[in-house]
């Protein structure tokens, strides 16, 4: 699907630049939320194809005729998620780069996981880390993010409020909806987003929906 001659760290550095990926500081890579809502739209549409209709959306995409369009699936393994991402980066970019790069940037992005819900400044903990944190925090609060949320983004707009309730001696985590069942079913979690109370490493309260500051604070007062 890619040329050969585009460089990928090429194709990458723009992927990042127009906020199609993003680079933590230890260098992992993970395509951003905004493009995962894109990817969403063209998803239902496009993944569930039979070959003939699949075929023919190739043809169309590279105005090449449908038995062309079966040999380059066939030869270079062209994956409906690959044409997912190539039409999501195709109606984000602009200006839209030639077919070859376009190519290679879907290439990149279906090998990236999307970022985590779990904002900047809050620790991320999953189903494998969350005992030990309670264990070693047993005065704590765990917020449980979800992606296309919108009461988790609002809420993330009064985050610094929000954490400016909490006391240090608090230790405050995040987990991601989707990726921690253990956790989220354990402590009764499963609408995000949600505020877990752990108060002397016993589990206190769990509260779903979108929450404000002073919900919080209150909690902090009612536990603490």
């Amino acid at each position: 699907m890619a040329a050969a001659d585009i460089d990928p760290e090429d194709a990458l550095d723009a992927l990042i630049e127009e906020g199609i990926v993003t680079e933590s500081a230890d260098g992992e890579l993970a395509t951003t939320e905004p493009f995962e809502r894109t990817q969403a739209v063209y998803h239902d549409t496009y993944v569930a194809l039979g070959n003939d209709d699949f075929a023919a959306t190739v043809a169309e995409v590279f105005d090449i005729d449908e038995e062309t369009a079966g040999r380059r699936i066939e030869q270079e393994g062209l994956t409906r998620e690959q044409m997912v991402a190539y039409l999501s980066l195709q109606s984000e970019l602009d200006p839209v780069p030639g077919q070859g790069k376009l190519a290679l940037m879907a290439e990149i992005v279906t090998r990236l996981t999307p970022e985590s819900p779990v904002p900047d400044g809050v620790t991320e903990i999953d189903d494998d880390t969350y005992e030990s944190f309670l264990a070693a925090n047993p005065d704590a609060i765990v917020t449980v993010w979800k992606r296309f949320c919108d009461p988790c983004d609002e809420m993330k707009g009064d985050l610094e409020d929000i954490l400016a309730r909490i006391p240090g001696d608090i230790a405050v985590a995040g987990v991601e909806g989707e990726a921690c069942d253990e956790f989220i079913n354990k402590y009764d979690a499963t609408a995000a987003p949600a505020v877990v109370v752990f108060s002397d490493g016993e589990h206190e309260e769990t509260l779903t929906g979108r929450q404000y500051p002073e919900d919080v604070g209150a909690l902090v007062d009612d536990h603490f």
